[in-house]
């Protein structure tokens, strides 16, 4: 018969010691100082970048803005396009009722992606 433990275990369900932590690190002690900032983002304006390629999916198909020939020349225009028209006074992008600014940033992005190769 297993013998029955009396007292409380010094552990945490994930079996990490409760107390002076673990080796020199004080309680709550989290190495993350080197990692990307996620946290750093702006959702609302990526939910708008995410709109665009909702519909870009839609309207074409998914991912198919990887497929585009010449794609590095053809999204900077894009992106151009949408940023002039935001520069004179058009919010939003008459076709897919998205901002052109996150049009244009999902064009950079585009742009990101394929400067990745170099």
């Amino acid at each position: 018969m297993p013998k029955t433990r009396t007292t409380p275990s010094p552990r945490t369900a994930r079996g990490v010691d409760q107390g002076e932590g673990v080796g020199n690190c004080a309680p709550g002690t989290k190495y993350d100082g080197a990692k990307l900032r996620y946290d750093l983002l702006p959702m609302a304006p990526l939910d708008q970048v995410v709109k665009v390629l909702t519909y870009g999916a839609a309207k074409y198909a998914p991912d198919n803005w990887q497929q585009v020939p010449d794609a590095k020349n053809r999204y900077f225009a894009a992106a151009m396009r949408h940023l002039s028209a935001w520069k004179q006074g058009e919010a939003v992008d008459e076709e897919s009722g998205v901002c052109h600014l996150a049009h244009a940033a999902c064009c950079m992005l585009f742009l990101l992606h394929f400067s990745a190769d170099e």
